[in-house]
């Protein structure tokens, strides 16, 4: 929250942008946002060695719930799109993407970090082109001259048409794909930040600062910040099934022999 002149600031794009904590003006700065990531790093390292160090046929509670979240990704995603031959070739890929995104992305709802690694455009910008780059390994080494074929030039359709279809193919699968999943990602989690900040800054100024008879609206902004704090959840869950269910998509729509 910032004050100006006695009245409240909302949140802006400069949170994105803070001053560098750690070695400033070096190539190796670490900014907050920085920061929370290396913390979401450590996190998932963390999760999944206590969860598969010591494991059991009958599985305790943390083991269970990796497990489930592991089996998540290989039945609902992996296999449920790409078989089991494909799927397990590419499980280790969209089970990497899937924890990334969703650990990036709930650091946006912890306090004292409160804002998603995802919400600055390098890390979406690299598991969009990791996914892209994917997707064209996977319809070259299924079937280069197919692969390029097929995408450009789809059967069925009349030669002389062929004019309009294949500009429209080259942009929409190699232009418009990456840049979707880059932006759905990162619009998602900068707009979930600015809401949660202006709500709880918000409640805090009107609660501290606004004048008394303005005072009782801020049960109204803590209540409309929790409620948009579970929609956070939600979203980060969401995001990240939907960045690694596209990936899988695509890679099917790759490895397919006609598409």
């Amino acid at each position: 929250m910032t004050l100006a002149d006695g009245g409240f600031t909302g949140p802006s794009i400069n949170d994105f942008f803070p001053p560098a904590l750690l070695f400033a003006g070096t190539p190796f700065e670490i900014n907050r946002v920085m920061l929370v990531r290396f913390i979401a790093t450590a996190a998932i390292v963390l999760v999944f060695w206590l969860g598969t160090r010591r494991m059991k046929i009958v599985p305790g509670r943390f083991q269970s719930l990796v497990e489930m979240g592991l089996d998540f990704v290989r039945v609902n995603i992996a296999e449920d799109l790409l078989g089991k031959r494909d799927g397990r070739r590419f499980l280790p890929l969209l089970t990497t993407i899937f924890f990334m995104v969703l650990f990036f992305n709930l650091t946006s709802v912890i306090p004292g970090l409160n804002i998603a690694g995802t919400s600055v455009i390098g890390v979406p910008l690299v598991l969009a082109v990791v996914s892209y780059c994917t997707f064209i390994y996977a319809g070259i080494r299924h079937n280069a001259r197919g692969f390029f074929r097929n995408a450009l030039f789809p059967p069925g359709v009349p030669w002389p048409l062929y004019i309009i279809v294949t500009p429209i193919e080259i942009v929409s699968t190699f232009v418009v794909r990456p840049i979707t999943l880059l932006l759905r990602l990162l619009m998602n989690m900068i707009v979930g930040h600015l809401l949660l900040v202006l709500f709880f800054t918000g409640t805090q100024w009107l609660l501290f600062e606004a004048p008394a008879m303005y005072k009782a609206l801020s049960v109204g902004t803590l209540v409309f910040g929790f409620a948009f704090t579970l929609m956070e959840i939600l979203v980060a869950v969401l995001q990240a099934y939907i960045f690694a269910l596209l990936t899988a998509v695509y890679i099917q729509l790759a490895v397919a022999d006609d598409h």
